[in-house]
Formats: C-alpha cells, sequence, structure tokens
C-alpha cells in the first residue's frame, strides 16, 4: 500500500459522560487512555460516548486526533496553564506523533490498524474546551493558531490500538492542508475561488460544504 506520510497512535482515550470537574454540565471530554485494541465502527471507537450529540459525535466526527506537536505552542501560549496542556487535555480519541495540520490535508485517507478512516473536518473550539482548561482565552487562541486537530469519517471499521501507524494511504487534495482552511474556516481569509474550490473537495464534511456554499451566496447578494 502507497504510504504518503508516517505518524504513529501515542495514546488512544475513550470517555463516558460525566460532570465536567466545577461544571454542571456532562461530558465525556475527559477522555482514558487505554491499551486496546479497541473495534472501530461507523460511529467511533467502541465504549466511547459524546455528552451533547447535537455538536458532537455522528458520522462525520467520529473520531478525534490531535498532533502530540501541538501540545508546545499551547504551553508557550499559556506558561500558567502549562500543567494543563497534556496529551488528552483537547479530549481527544487519538495522540498523533509525526503529523499536525500542516501535514496532513482535508480529505486524506488514513490507515490506522486495520480500520481505514478519512479527516472530513476541522475542530472547532466550543465552550466545553473553554470550560475544561478553564478560560474562554483558549477559544479565540485556537482558531488564531490553527491548532485545532481533525475530524475522521469510518470508512471501514476495525481495531485500532496504541503504537498502530495514523498513516495517509490516498491524498485527494494535496493542495489543502489542514493549515491553508484553518484561517478561511474563521473567516478570516477565503477568495471567492478559493471557497468554492473547497466546497467541492471530496472527502469535505456536509457541514462545511453547507457552510462554504452560505458564504458563497452572502458573497453574491
Amino acid at each position: 500500500m502507497l504510504m504518503i506520510a508516517r505518524g504513529i497512535i501515542t495514546q488512544l482515550r475513550i470517555g463516558r459522560p460525566q460532570p465536567l470537574p466545577g461544571h454542571r454540565m456532562l461530558s465525556a471530554y475527559r477522555r482514558q487512555p487505554v491499551a486496546g485494541p479497541v473495534t472501530v465502527h461507523e460511529l467511533g471507537l467502541d465504549g466511547d460516548q459524546v455528552g451533547n450529540t447535537r455538536v458532537h459525535g455522528g458520522l462525520e466526527k467520529a473520531i478525534y486526533a490531535y498532533p502530540l506537536s501541538g501540545y508546545d505552542g499551547w504551553r508557550a501560549a499559556f506558561p500558567v496553564l502549562a500543567d494543563r496542556f497534556v496529551p488528552g487535555a483537547m479530549g481527544e480519541n487519538l495522540v498523533v506523533d509525526g503529523l499536525d495540520e500542516a501535514s496532513l490535508c482535508l480529505g486524506d485517507v488514513i490507515r490506522c490498524g486495520t480500520a481505514t478512516l478519512q479527516i472530513a473536518q476541522i475542530r472547532e473550539p466550543c465552550s466545553t474546551f473553554a470550560a475544561a482548561m478553564g478560560t474562554t482565552r483558549v477559544v479565540k487562541a485556537m482558531v488564531r493558531s490553527g491548532r485545532c486537530g481533525w475530524y475522521l469519517r469510518v470508512l471501514e471499521g476495525g481495531a485500532i490500538a496504541p503504537g498502530d501507524g495514523h498513516d495517509v494511504v490516498e491524498r485527494p487534495n494535496p493542495g489543502w492542508p489542514i493549515s491553508r482552511f484553518t484561517p478561511i474556516a474563521a473567516g478570516k481569509a477565503g477568495r471567492h475561488e478559493e471557497m468554492a474550490e473547497l466546497a467541492a473537495l471530496p472527502g469535505l464534511s456536509a457541514y462545511w460544504r453547507s457552510k462554504l456554499a452560505r458564504r458563497l451566496a452572502d458573497q453574491q447578494q
């Protein structure tokens, strides 16, 4: 199988909804590492749940991955909170070493263990992220920095364990690294032609196709 880019899953994490410390909300944000292997189905990892199904989970947010290298940037940006920015702090399912938002593209097909996944969209920060970190400042910081991680849909189920690869085996959109998309997602960039191209990208989530279509329509009014 052709290998375009290679990463390693250093941690595999799952969670169940429980009260977030200091808050009344129920959230599975505090996911815990597991030894695996864990079965992968169309809605994600076996045993993993979400608290708010209106905005979390689903076919195109089945698994959330975050790059290990991203934590260095967070610790530098928020030194007072440095002890909080450790693997798992983003609520991710997969902690990935060797790849990041600059080296992965929207629509990349990823082989993890015996499962085949696809990058469907970026993670957008929410109130749960702010509550977990104890400050709303992290929300704007994620948007500004692009240290967002990526959501994956499941193309083929299987099993994943820590130590398995997070390997790019197909790249339908080589011109669209995640890092190019994040400023457009934040509304800080994006020509009409770019957004039209984005809206037609193979593998992009239906949510973002619709959102980009609305932006294009607004520009034409």
